[in-house]
């Protein structure tokens, strides 16, 4: 992962894990449910996006040098790993 692509990936998941936190305060305070509700879904709205920055990065590199370095095999591979980890992601 290219530096600054792992200092923006960190920076998410440091204000994902804030949200995170924020539930815990929010559940512990009695707060209104649909309120935690609404908060829960913009937390899996930030791990969809961090999942997609982190599978631009993917395709961007390992993939493409599977594709550049003409590996058929390591190109499949790429590829099935990739078909596997969306196929997954969208259960």
């Amino acid at each position: 992962m290219k530096r600054h692509s792992k200092t923006s990936s960190l920076k998410r998941l440091s204000r994902i894990e804030g949200q995170v936190r924020g539930l815990s305060r929010m559940v512990e305070e009695d707060r209104y449910c649909i309120d935690i509700v609404t908060q829960v879904a913009a937390v899996r709205a930030a791990l969809r996006r961090f999942e997609e920055e982190i599978l631009r990065e993917h395709i961007a590199h390992c993939v493409e040098h599977a594709i550049v370095s003409g590996d058929a095999d390591e190109q499949r591979r790429k590829v099935a790993e990739l078909m596997d980890v969306l196929s997954r992601s969208t259960r």
